[in-house]
């Protein structure tokens, strides 16, 4: 049994477990990389780890010195973990989208933490890489270890994690599965085996799926700490320099939905209770080991532990609310669902309005909406996948669009304060009993959500008669 100086020592050194259940019939064998059982939880330990001695060694980082950065949580708390161990202050701005535990373990920690948004244009002085940035520009003797450019991130995993698979694997691997949200992991890890295996190892990159890195529309997506989403306001887009895109051989992209309940499988079924991006990375490395013969070897890399989404992805409340599950609460559960009553709604689509139109034009399409009211989402071009949910700011409704007319308004001008309050929403396997209070409470109608996108409103009078 290991003994160690210092829990920096026990980064690192993961092991492998076979996913035997889950790649059940499939052509090849498929291991994990178990990264979650890292000392802070996750693969971000490494990079953390490797930055911060990279940065002392540079005279960046000194005695009595402050760390900061920006995070999903992963990479803040190895920060912490590593920073707060040798006296660093450590400051952590993390997104306000980002899952409550996170930000409860940075604080354990002992860090700061400053929550800011990210669901806005880069260029927005908000924007939580501005507000860390400034933060760094204003304290005196602090560092900002900048993951998302910082080569000592990839660094980290040249020199460990694509190792360790090599020897673990007996230098027998073939394919290597990643999510990439740095890129450091992926670029790392898979430019090392390549070059160990003289480019025998083929590396696949696990996407969501409206993630720009696979050629998604850059709109919002459900799966913490991968992916790359773009503002449709941002007027540049900055790919991190840690992502080596020249390493990723091809992506499988990956539907929230599938990420998320494969993540939910691993934990009932292999009993590795793991994060969303876990679910993404396993869903790809299923997909390839189907095309795969029995001497391939497929080794997918688990990224953090399901602890830090227990309020989130893991619970199931949290899946029904998003239209992500759909299954009985109980096996006696026999109350209807909203699913029930839609009949042929999702059929005719949903309509929206967008954040960029004029009056006329909303009152064109509220027109031939029933009830008169309809969601306001922001305005994508090249929009493929529907409207997520997390890009409603509002509602518009005829009668407040005829009223602003009659008072003078002029057909051309735009929404712009004239929007309502976003409409309530309710998963489509939520209960009919939770819609019906939603709209007891005033409302009109409410957005159903299948997989996390705005799938069809549903009008009071449809709850009258459930199937």
């Amino acid at each position: 049994m290991a003994v160690y100086e210092s829990v920096t020592d026990a980064i690192g050194g993961t092991p492998l477990f076979r996913l035997s259940r889950l790649e059940e019939g499939l052509g090849a064998r498929i291991y994990a990389k178990a990264e979650f059982l890292n000392i802070g939880g996750s693969v971000k330990d490494r990079a953390a780890l490797s930055m911060i001695e990279s940065a002392e060694r540079d005279g960046l980082l000194r005695p009595g010195g402050t760390i900061i950065e920006s995070t999903s949580g992963n990479t803040g708390i190895g920060l912490a973990l590593v920073g707060r161990g040798r006296g660093y202050r450590v400051i952590i701005g993390i997104s306000d989208r980002a899952a409550r535990e996170k930000s409860d373990i940075l604080r354990a920690y002992g860090a700061e933490v400053v929550t800011a948004p990210t669901a806005l244009p880069k260029e927005h002085p908000d924007h939580l890489f501005h507000v860390v940035r400034r933060l760094a520009e204003e304290i005196p003797g602090a560092w900002l270890a900048n993951q998302y450019d910082n080569p000592a991130n990839p660094d980290a995993h040249v020199r460990t994690t694509g190792p360790e698979l090599w020897e673990q694997t007996g230098g027998r691997i073939t394919h290597f599965v990643a999510g990439i949200g740095t890129g450091g992991t992926i670029s790392g890890t898979g430019g090392y085996l390549k070059q160990v295996s003289g480019g025998r190892v083929t590396v696949i990159g696990a996407d969501p799926e409206t993630s720009v890195y696979s050629g998604g529309d850059g709109s919002p997506y459900f799966v913490e700490s991968i992916g790359h989403f773009v503002h449709p306001e941002t007027q540049e887009d900055h790919w991190p320099e840690s992502y080596q895109r020249e390493v990723v051989d091809r992506f499988e992209q990956i539907p929230d939905r599938e990420s998320l309940l494969t993540a939910r499988r691993l934990a009932r079924e292999e009993g590795l209770l793991v994060g969303p991006s876990s679910g993404t990375a396993v869903a790809a490395a299923l997909r390839t080991a189907r095309g795969l013969g029995p001497d391939s070897l497929v080794v997918v890399l688990l990224p953090d532990s399901g602890r830090s989404y227990l309020s989130k992805a893991l619970s199931d409340d949290w899946l029904r609310e998003w239209g992500f599950l759909e299954e009985p609460r109980t096996p006696d559960d026999r109350e209807p669902t909203v699913r029930s009553v839609l009949g042929a709604a999702p059929e005719a689509g949903l309509a929206t309005v967008s954040s960029a139109a004029s009056l006329g034009e909303a009152l064109a399409v509220l027109r031939g909406v029933p009830g008169g009211v309809a969601p306001v989402a922001l305005a994508r071009p090249g929009r493929r996948n529907g409207v997520s949910a997390s890009e409603v700011v509002g509602s518009v409704d005829t009668a407040g669009i005829e009223a602003a007319l009659a008072a003078g308004a002029d057909p051309g001008d735009p929404l712009g304060d004239r929007l309502g309050a976003p409409l309530p929403t309710v998963g489509v396997g939520q209960p009919v009993s939770t819609a019906a209070a939603l709209l007891g409470s005033g409302h009109q109608a409410a957005v159903v959500l299948e997989n996390g996108r705005a799938l069809c409103l549903l009008n009071r009078d449809r709850l009258d008669g459930p199937a």
